[in-house]
């Protein structure tokens, strides 16, 4: 094998980008990775605001995410991201008619299903009736297959409705979750990747569900430390590099221009978003490219708001009956040393609010906080500020399957990564990690380098 076919190029330093980077030098290549901006992690990173450091969003996981787990392994992090000892979910709803009733979604020690019976049993927010067809649901959810082909065209709001899931019941459960990890309510989300989400989260293991996330920015782990990983696996890292053209060479290898080099590689992944991939795929590389050009995106916006006291006593909670989502401290992980508090809401399917001037969304959004949190009422608000994603994921609407592409192209040595591929997965950080290790894996096979995948599953 020549010194050009041991060479890899990777394109884009997102999570799908540093976990293919990462795991093809592990394999013994000569990596570099290239990266438009000038730091790594994507669109889970962080940057300062006076003495804070803030993320650009709120990012979870689950215990049942074992790709991103493997990454915060790899990178040395998992101690600065923990995973609940056990699900609990406060939901609030301010808008009964009683009053503010709090909720807890609960699992117990229990086996699948029995672990949730409990939780579901005392849910406040719905009815006996409504509780008991969610078994019903859930029970009919276990014997689906997420990757039917079938299954992809259909939303999961009519299935639902065939199995008697009233309105208030998408709204208290199955959104809540569902607008959270798939970025789309249920009549927006594709069945196969609503009974994916839902399966693998809710009904395949006791602690699937259990809730993590980052106790330090997330520009930690994703690119301070990744980036120190990569250093050590001897991986050169170049930022603030923009690719321009991918072709291949008169001896069969691939050229990649950026503005100040060109690279020759034997293998290439192509880690970034739909459309900037398809400017630049090579002729060839997909039979119908276009398709890449119709997987839709969608909105996710954060408001942040730091107040001069603490006004919410839990690490987050879910809200019903008002606009606001999720709410998370981030005091701590932020860097708010002053006795005050720092929120982060995290809205996501935002299409209503992502284009709202600042003022219009905290017009909206301090008010429901004080309804939501009666402390805040007399608190001052010291910064308020919004972070917006407008092609934050891609959509995960009715028909979306067919247009994902898998990892390998139609010409040998050129990879595809990214959470919009066919990972199985929404678009969470474990489908971007899951996308970059089947890259990686993808061009080790083709070059005849056996390794393990970390993933079993996968393998």
């Amino acid at each position: 094998m020549s010194a050009t076919e041991q060479r890899a190029v990777v394109v884009g330093g997102g999570l799908a980008g540093v976990s293919a980077a990462l795991e093809l030098a592990d394999a013994g290549l000569e990596v570099t990775l290239l990266e438009g901006r000038p730091r790594l992690g994507g669109l889970a990173f962080s940057f300062k605001r006076g003495d804070l450091t803030v993320d650009n969003g709120q990012h979870v996981y689950l215990r049942c995410c074992t790709a991103y787990r493997w990454f915060l392994d790899r990178v040395e992090g998992a101690a600065l991201a923990p995973v609940q000892n056990r699900l609990d979910v406060p939901v609030l709803d301010v808008a009964h008619p009683a009053g503010p009733r709090l909720g807890r979604l609960r699992r117990s020690a229990l086996p699948v299903p029995l672990h949730l019976a409990g939780s579901l049993a005392r849910y406040p927010h719905l009815s006996l009736a409504e509780r008991a067809a969610v078994g019903r649901a859930a029970l009919a959810l276990r014997r689906l297959d997420p990757a039917d082909p079938a299954l992809d065209g259909v939303d999961f709001a009519t299935w639902l409705g065939r199995y008697g899931q009233s309105p208030r019941t998408i709204e208290a459960l199955w959104d809540l979750v569902g607008i959270a990890t798939l970025n789309a309510t249920a009549a927006h989300s594709s069945l196969g990747l609503a009974a994916m989400v839902f399966k693998t989260g809710l009904l395949s293991e006791n602690g699937a569900a259990d809730i993590g996330w980052a106790t330090v920015p997330l520009g930690e782990l994703h690119d301070t430390l990744a980036r120190k990983q990569l250093d050590a696996a001897g991986v050169r890292t170049e930022l603030r590099t923009r690719v321009t053209c991918i072709s291949r060479t008169q001896e069969g290898n691939w050229r990649v221009d950026t503005d100040g080099e060109s690279i020759d590689a034997g293998t290439v992944v192509l880690a970034v978003p739909q459309r900037e991939a398809h400017g630049l795929l090579p002729p060839g590389a997909l039979a119908d490219p276009d398709k890449l050009l119709d997987i839709g995106t969608a909105p996710i916006l954060n408001v942040h708001v730091v107040y001069d006291r603490k006004v919410l006593k839990q690490p987050f909670f879910a809200a019903l009956g008002s606009p606001v989502q999720w709410v998370f401290d981030r005091s701590d992980a932020s860097g708010l040393a002053d006795g005050g508090q720092y929120l982060a809401l995290s809205q996501s399917a935002a299409q209503d609010d992502i284009d709202e001037p600042v003022s219009v969304l905290r017009a909206k959004y301090l008010p429901e906080l004080e309804r939501l949190l009666p402390a805040a009422r007399g608190a001052k608000v010291r910064d308020f500020f919004v972070t917006r994603e407008r092609t934050a994921t891609f959509a995960p609407t009715p028909g979306v399957g067919r247009l994902r592409p898998g990892a390998r192209t139609d010409t040998p040595g050129l990879y595809l990564a990214g959470a919009w591929t066919a990972t199985g997965w929404p678009a969470t950080m474990e489908g971007a990690v899951r996308s970059g290790l089947s890259a990686a894996h993808a061009a080790l096979a083709a070059l005849g380098r056996h390794r393990e995948h970390p993933l079993q599953e996968a393998a």
